[in-house]
């Protein structure tokens, strides 16, 4: 892994460990509060399952589709294009990943806590891990749509 996948994923990792330690800090499991009222909240929960809560309770599932993940985007970092953007993109998945796995791990869940309701609709609560995910993966469509999804090198085995 380069130097600056592991630089974005570590500082990834350690903003979102950080801020789960101080929601717990700072609330109570499931209080809520309001920042922006009828917009953003910091709702603390615990999640059990994987996005919107699906697979409910299935932590050893979710830690093993973490893990094949990781291993997956590890093959991909070396397949695409070396620049800036999808450096950025590989250390924002790896330390999402990394971040809420870690949580699953230690706890048996993630803790999540930004709440967003726009026009009516209550988001699902998420973290900064998930956040950076979401980041580079689509900063990874766009490396494809652009075509940087290969090294140009044409020597260079896959």
């Amino acid at each position: 892994m380069n130097r600056k996948i592991l630089t974005v994923a570590s500082l990834t990792l350690i903003l979102d460990q950080i801020s789960k330690v101080l929601i717990e800090a700072i609330l109570e499991l499931n209080a809520e509060i309001q920042v922006i009222p009828n917009f953003f909240s910091l709702h603390y929960i615990n999640n059990y399952g994987a996005a919107w809560s699906i697979m409910d309770n299935q932590t050893p599932l979710i830690i093993t589709i973490s893990l094949i993940a990781l291993v997956i985007i590890y093959r991909f970092m070396y397949a695409f294009k070396t620049n800036q953007r999808n450096n950025i993109a590989f250390g924002l998945m790896v330390g999402g990943l990394i971040g809420n796995l870690i949580d699953r791990w230690l706890f048996g869940y993630v803790r999540d806590f930004f709440d967003f309701r726009i026009f009516q609709y209550d988001y699902p609560i998420f973290n900064i891990a998930d956040i950076a995910i979401v980041i580079g993966v689509i900063l990874l469509f766009y490396a494809i749509l652009k075509g940087e999804d290969h090294h140009e090198d044409s020597s260079r085995t896959k």
